[in-house]
C-alpha cells in the first residue's frame, strides 16, 4: 500500500502534466497571427516552450531541476498568453 507522500506527489505529478497539456493543445488551436497582434511571442516560440515544459514534466516530473520552470512556462502561458490571444480570436472561436 503507497503512503500518503506518493499519493500527493502522483496527484502533483499527473495535475501539472495536464496543465501543460493544456497549455499545449490551446497554443496549437489558436492562429499564429494573434500571437503577434497580441504583442506575445510568435506561435512557434510557444509550441516549442509549451511542448519542451510538456516533455520535461512527463520525463523529469515536477519537482526536479528542470521541472519547476516548465511548470512556470506553462502557468505563464495558461495566465498571460492565453488571454490576449483568445480575446483577439473571440468573434471566430468560442473556446
Amino acid at each position: 500500500m503507497g503512503s500518503f507522500d506518493g499519493f500527493v506527489y502522483t496527484l502533483v505529478t499527473f495535475g501539472t502534466l495536464a496543465l501543460a497539456g493544456w497549455a499545449l493543445v490551446d497554443a496549437v488551436i489558436r492562429p499564429a497571427a494573434s500571437f503577434v497582434a497580441a504583442g506575445k511571442l510568435s506561435k512557434p516560440a510557444w509550441l516549442a516552450i509549451t511542448g519542451i515544459a510538456t516533455l520535461l514534466l512527463w520525463v523529469m516530473g515536477p519537482l526536479s531541476f528542470l521541472g519547476l520552470p516548465a511548470v512556470v512556462a506553462a502557468v505563464v502561458y495558461l495566465v498571460d498568453v492565453r488571454p490576449a490571444v483568445r480575446s483577439l480570436n473571440r468573434g471566430n472561436n468560442s473556446w
